[in-house]
């Protein structure tokens, strides 16, 4: 028989009478590391589910990786690159790469009778993969490309319809300002919202065979190939290997090609995404401080109150690393039952706020309309494992207590 748990089992027992400050601190240890489990995982799900859903954003707009002419920069005039059966093929063939679609982009004007407004023209070409916008949809449908015929028809944002003052099926003309400039006239058939800024103050969707023939183009030539991953997380290795890849691969005219990710096109958001990091830390380090303290706390007392037991228990021949072990085990029932009422609280919460969207956000300041939720299994392993090793090295302590009390002194007194 285990002895030590037997003893701390009694000792746990509603039956064991103890002192009421012993049982007391027992309930606030118990309390104080439910709620700090239930704020962990609630702080966890909450920031990585901001930031997935904000990346996804970007890279739905223009996708995780981009190969681009290397003499074009980030504006929306660019020169283009030849698009090779060889090129696609190579990168068919490498492992992690969900999808691949050409794109050519170019600055306009739409011009309505009441207002002028700057905005981006993005060609698509039947490749295109519609599911985000399909999910940020509003209004219409997305219009559907043919190898045959032009398609005048484009989807526009909600932010851009309501500026202008335009909705779904208005007519409105585009100036493209080149020489000599050129004019067409477009139908909106979609509204979207990804109410993100960097995308719905300007992103207009159209047939890309418009914009070849405003740049003069031939059919093969493109501004570039959008790459969606299969994994954003691997996003700077894939980065590296594409790069590899064309490093040496030039166009027709002798230029060379480049590589670019999204983290590369919006710098400044996913500077900001990767300081919530920090937050995170700093939350988890004084959650664990604060229910490390509360353990350690509530030890202490139980050590204190029990000094006579310890002395009996050690002139009965028990080791101090015994009696150790035998505390170990009531707090380790503490612990966990902390650590489930914490993790039930925490999910129930995730899990009602992800299907419900009960707290509601200002979608202009936090890009989302609800608090996103990111419940990852991986997450709340590490997060119990960690979390209890860490409170189990703190409780290490007490030990330097039990070593130093006398079983002569503590009987005498008692």
């Amino acid at each position: 028989m285990n002895v030590e748990y037997f003893i701390a089992k009694r000792l746990a027992s509603s039956k064991e009478s103890g002192n009421r400050l012993s049982r007391l601190m027992s309930i606030v240890a118990a309390v104080s590391i439910a709620l700090g489990f239930a704020v962990m995982i609630l702080t966890i799900a909450i920031v990585t589910g901001f930031k997935k859903n904000i990346s996804d954003k970007l890279a739905g707009g223009s996708s995780h990786i981009q190969i681009v002419n290397f003499d074009s920069n980030y504006s929306f005039e660019t020169n283009p690159i030849t698009e090779t059966k060889e090129l696609v093929d190579k990168l068919n063939m490498m492992e992690g790469i969900h999808h691949i679609q050409k794109f050519i982009t170019k600055g306009g004007i739409i011009k309505t009778e009441r207002d002028n407004q700057g905005v981006m023209f993005k060609g698509v070409d039947s490749d295109f993969d519609t599911a985000f916008f399909s999910k940020c949809l509003v209004e219409g449908q997305i219009f559907k490309i043919t190898d045959t015929a032009t398609i005048n028809d484009v989807l526009i944002s909600k932010k851009l319809a309501q500026l202008l003052q335009l909705q779904l099926g208005d007519k409105f003309d585009a100036c493209f300002v080149q020489n000599p400039p050129r004019i067409r006239r477009f139908t909106i058939c979609g509204i979207y919202s990804t109410q993100l800024d960097e995308i719905d103050k300007s992103l207009v969707l159209c047939d890309i065979k418009h914009l070849q023939k405003i740049y003069g183009w031939a059919g093969n030539q493109i501004s570039g190939l959008e790459i969606n991953v299969e994994n954003i997380e691997n996003i700077e290795e894939m980065n590296y290997k594409i790069s590899d890849m064309v490093t040496f691969s030039t166009n027709e005219d002798g230029s060379r090609l480049a590589v670019n990710d999204v983290t590369q096109l919006y710098p400044h958001l996913f500077a900001w995404l990767d300081l919530l990091d920090t937050n995170v830390i700093i939350i988890l380090l004084l959650t664990i401080a604060v229910a490390g303290f509360n353990m350690l706390s509530g030890l202490l007392i139980m050590l204190l109150e029990r000094t006579s037991m310890i002395g009996i228990l050690k002139s009965l021949g028990m080791q101090s690393i015994n009696i150790h072990k035998l505390f170990l085990y009531r707090t380790a029932f503490i612990l966990a039952k902390g650590l489930i009422i914490g993790n039930v609280i925490g999910i129930v919460c995730c899990l009602l706020q992800q299907h419900f969207g009960i707290i509601k956000l200002d979608a202009a300041s936090y890009f989302v309309t609800t608090v996103p939720i990111n419940l990852d299994i991986f997450h709340l392993i590490l997060l119990n494992v960690s979390s209890t090793l860490i409170i189990a090295l703190v409780l290490i302590i007490p030990s330097l207590i039990i070593t130093k009390i006398s079983p002569e002194k503590t009987i005498r007194i008692e």
